[in-house]
């Protein structure tokens, strides 16, 4: 039998010091290979209980969906940030999953008291607290997950009707064999993350390829 988790753990230590703003931060889509990483930031209301909220990769895409829209009705302030494929290419996955994060946070209208952020330090004028594994153990970032999730996860279906031969309704961006089968036939789109090894790897064959062309021609 599994102890029960208290997601207001972190959240309550703060109430008993007067503090009630509480930033949950989390993002996602670290691993994909196209698009942008998506990061939330969301103040629950003092002492919110939903129960069955939990870590976004837990829960079924339903759930996720159903949720997603009780956090927006609840909370006092959501915030949204994303940094494009082609940023994550410049500066790498990890400082660009932070970029998002402190944007997130800048796009919230009211400014928090404190943020609880799952794993990663950020540097910001805002006393904040880094938990690892936050998403399962805080309720505001567990509901910063979903929302990320499930906002990144829309982008994804808006790029399938664009390119629906990539299927990126299926895959979300994901290199699962799928997508590394569509991503071989079709060739990169632009909001590609280059960087990325399948990626890389398939432009640097695919720039071999027309090298060794070029010289047949020329020895012809």
């Amino acid at each position: 039998m599994t102890e029960e988790v208290d997601l207001l753990k972190y959240e309550t230590q703060l109430y008993k010091q007067n503090i009630t703003k509480i930033a949950g931060v989390d993002e996602v889509g670290r691993g994909p290979l196209v698009g942008p990483v998506v990061a939330a930031a969301v103040i629950l209301p003092p002492n919110y209980q939903l129960d069955g909220l939990t870590d976004s990769k837990k829960l079924s895409e339903k759930k996720r969906n159903q949720f997603f829209e009780i956090i927006k009705k609840d909370a006092i302030a959501i915030g949204i940030g994303e940094i494009s494929a082609q940023t994550i290419d410049e500066v790498n996955i990890y400082e660009a999953s932070k970029l998002a994060m402190i944007e997130a946070i800048n796009h919230l209208k009211i400014k928090p008291e404190h943020i609880l952020i799952d794993a990663m330090p950020l540097s910001i004028d805002i006393p904040s607290t880094s938990i690892i594994h936050g998403d399962a153990l805080s309720l505001s970032i567990a509901a910063a997950s979903v929302i990320a999730k499930v906002t990144r996860d829309e982008m994804m279906y808006k790029l399938h009707k664009k390119h629906p031969e990539y299927h990126f309704d299926k895959h979300k961006g994901y290199p699962t064999k799928l997508h590394l089968e569509c991503l071989k036939t079709y060739g990169p789109l632009e909001n590609y993350r280059f960087t990325y090894k399948p990626v890389h790897d398939l432009i640097e064959k695919g720039e071999k390829k027309k090298h060794e062309e070029h010289r047949k021609k020329q020895t012809i």
